[in-house]
């Protein structure tokens, strides 16, 4: 199934199908997770412990039950946990690693989920497929019903609320998903203060993930500020033009301070421009691995 921006603005960007991308303080979800809350004390048994949907060593079977298409080459594939009332439980920041067998070698990549850690029965990746890929190929041959193999957490960054005064990110295409997770966890506890500002890099107007959310969670919270850029705009397009740059990172980012934090994700080269720039301008020096008490972060 292929929506058109009009039908996914429709639905103001926060719920697709019904499914999975909800406004953290709307109702449905809360009464999604009171009917679950009920459902567990009127007929459920106790029981032990429950297993944890995750292992961070163990790679486990998540079966496809969705899949939306959201741009040319990108969609949002929706997975059933073991157990409707399940969770993912995956801090914030942090990522899953999803293996596959591919011409008799076993080939890993690391994937952040778009749906909220605290989500009932289900997650939700966000994946750009190429015609040349491995992993990303594979997701798109996938059908309903069929499984992959995933195991986590993974990372070295893990957010907790006013870890720090503001926050810049930086992120082209499909490396919008940890910054999503992040600042959806931020707007939603009215107890951090943090302020967010997001550059988000793409070739088309068209290739822009989840503009609709992005744009409602901008109007609704004046913490968090998104600005687009495009290589290719299309004609009266207001936001940056050409490739991510000093003046931009000047204008939208937080300036150098012990206080603040840049995030980074995207292609490779990006990162390696990105990394560059921000030490010309007066942050640190971006290491080869990050660590979570980074001034510049790359995930």
């Amino acid at each position: 199934m292929t929506l058109s921006k009009t039908t996914i603005a429709a639905a103001s960007g926060i719920i697709v199908l019904g499914v999975y991308l909800v406004d953290q303080t709307s109702l449905p979800l809360a009464a999604e997770r009171f009917a679950a809350s009920c459902s567990r004390y009127l007929f459920g048994k106790k029981k032990g412990p429950k297993t944890p949907p995750l292992d961070p060593k163990e790679y486990r079977k998540f079966t496809l039950v969705d899949k939306v298409v959201v741009s040319p080459n990108t969609a949002l594939y929706k997975f059933s946990l073991p157990n409707d009332d399940d969770i993912l439980n995956l801090p914030i920041g942090q990522h899953i690693s999803i293996m596959a067998n591919i011409n008799g070698k076993e080939i890993s990549r690391s994937y952040t989920p778009t749906s909220s850690s605290d989500d009932i029965g289900h997650f939700v990746l966000c994946i750009k497929s190429y015609p040349q890929g491995n992993i990303s190929k594979m997701f798109s041959e996938l059908s309903i019903g069929d499984t992959i193999n995933a195991r986590g957490p993974k990372g070295q960054f893990n957010y907790t609320p006013n870890m720090c005064r503001a926050i810049g990110m930086i992120a082209g295409g499909t490396g919008l998903t940890p910054m999503l997770q992040i600042i959806r966890a931020i707007v939603k506890n009215p107890e951090d203060k943090t302020l967010v500002n997001l550059i988000f890099a793409n070739v088309t107007e068209e290739d822009i993930l989840l503009k609709a959310e992005l744009d409602l969670l901008s109007k609704k919270h004046p913490q968090f500020k998104v600005h687009y850029v495009l290589n290719n705009p299309p004609e009266g397009w207001t936001g940056g033009v050409g490739f991510v740059n000093s003046e931009m990172i000047k204008e939208h980012m937080p300036k150098p301070a012990s206080d603040i934090k840049v995030l980074l994700c995207g292609p490779p080269p990006m990162i390696t421009a990105m990394s560059k720039i921000t030490q010309e301008l007066g942050y640190d020096k971006v290491n080869a691995i990050s660590k979570l008490p980074d001034q510049v972060f790359k995930f």
